[in-house]
């Protein structure tokens, strides 16, 4: 009996033993292709010497002091090189221990601007459908994941969703992709006038949307849109990143890729490729300025955060990253996967759409191409395909209510940013026979 209360009471996981490279091993000697880095987190594979020697050599000098009483040189030298990674207005980091924290961190900072600049009536978030921010319950307040929603709905705050941009779902026959990416990113503007600009904090997004719709993209111009939109009104613009940050995309923020700059973005998973769990809140000049001129406290903190062994191991993945040229390699990988996903899975009968960027696909699963019918959520088919996925080798990241937190189907792929084409070989291959066994169409 396990005394570990794992995530399903119901089902005992492997036990990992050891992991090189592109693949884990269990205790029992099987071994798994890792296409998806576990949840888009091991972007540098496994057991990277690099980061390894970081981390003891961080334990040898001191592995935690307080922030209360301490800073560390682990904790400068990342927060410098994120902000030399950021725009020119970004420029403080606050340190986490992962996502959650990150999104929950942006929330209650968004709304300390506002009350250290005299605006203490704004209190609401905008956010989208088919989103995730984070499991705590700020986090889970402001997305639009329906099922994790659900049970804790009496705990949540209010917050107001807006559509996706989801242009394989939502867009009309009769509109180009710029006019849908428009129509949609016009929903803001609209719940903003209903809602009154002067009562909203902030506009929160994925510019990559992740696990709950699947490597999901904008059309192009949707978050210029967004950003005027923002700007015209005066609200605060949240970009989570956590999943689709630090290289995953092609560029080290995905908000690259469209041409703005966010007033507030969160990242973490990939920020230490999973050596040690960090997460980081990127602020711009303009709200460090005013809790800085103002209050000079910012009213927040954990035990943890800033901890001096996550900031070393963070630290030698952003400079692996940056001196193995792996944003670049990312792209360009990325662009061989989905090009073999496409030769592979074009003509599969349950092979609705191919989408995503960087090394940060989703393939949707239809029960009809034509019509775009979804399987029906009681065959939990992301379950059947993650279980034979697994006994195939392959790590992938099936996941259930992709349309509307019920219907829908897709699975995930997000592997380390060191793969080769042997590997990407591999993934397509083994993707192949899962389906095959799971759906059988012959």
């Amino acid at each position: 009996m396990s005394h570990v209360f794992h995530r399903h009471c119901h089902h005992l996981p492997p036990t990992i033993a050891s992991g090189n490279g592109m693949y884990l091993i269990d205790t029992q000697g099987n071994e798994y292709l890792d296409a998806c880095g576990g949840a888009a987190v091991s972007c540098l594979g496994h057991n990277h010497p690099a980061v390894l020697d970081a981390i003891h050599r961080q334990l040898d000098a001191i592995p935690y002091a307080h922030t209360g009483f301490f800073t560390s040189e682990s904790s400068e030298a990342l927060a410098k090189m994120l902000a030399n990674l950021a725009p020119p207005s970004i420029n403080h980091a606050y340190l986490v221990s992962g996502g959650s924290e990150a999104m929950e961190t942006a929330l209650k900072l968004a709304r300390q601007y506002w009350v250290e600049v005299g605006e203490p009536q704004r209190q609401h978030f905008i956010a989208r459908r088919q989103s995730y921010h984070g499991n705590t319950l700020g986090a889970l307040s402001v997305g639009g994941n329906a099922w994790r929603r659900a049970p804790f709905a009496p705990l949540l705050m209010d917050t107001s969703l807006i559509a996706p941009c989801y242009a394989y779902r939502d867009q009309r026959p009769d509109e180009t992709a710029y006019e849908y990416g428009q129509r949609v990113a016009n929903e803001l503007e609209a719940m903003l006038l209903e809602k009154g600009p002067e009562t909203v904090i902030g506009f929160i997004a994925e510019p990559v949307v992740g696990a709950t719709a699947g490597a999901l993209t904008a059309e192009a111009g949707y978050f210029s849109r967004i950003r005027a939109i923002c700007d015209q009104y005066n609200i605060l613009l949240i970009l989570d990143e956590v999943m689709c940050g630090t290289g995953r995309t092609g560029r080290f923020f995905a908000f690259e890729h469209e041409g703005i700059v966010p007033d507030i973005v969160a990242i973490a998973k990939g920020l230490a490729a999973g050596y040690q769990p960090i997460g980081a809140t990127l602020v711009s000049d303009r709200l460090y300025e005013a809790i800085a001129s103002g209050s000079g406290f910012f009213q927040h903190g954990h035990t943890f955060m800033a901890h001096p062994t996550a900031c070393a191991a963070a630290l030698a993945t952003l400079t692996t990253i940056q001196q193995e040229g792996l944003v670049d390699a990312t792209e360009q990988q990325g662009k061989a996967l989905k090009s073999a996903l496409h030769h592979q899975f074009d003509s599969h009968p349950f092979v609705g759409d191919i989408r995503g960027r960087g090394l940060f696909l989703a393939l949707e699963l239809v029960a009809n191409k034509t019509s775009k019918r979804p399987f029906s959520p009681e065959l939990t088919l992301h379950q059947t395909i993650k279980k034979t996925a697994m006994h195939n080798g392959l790590m992938c990241y099936p996941m259930g209510g992709t349309i509307d937190g019920k219907q829908g189907h897709h699975i995930l792929l997000a592997p380390p940013y060191i793969i080769e084409s042997t590997h990407i070989a591999a993934i397509t291959d083994k993707l192949a026979l899962t389906l095959e066994m799971c759906l059988p169409y012959q």
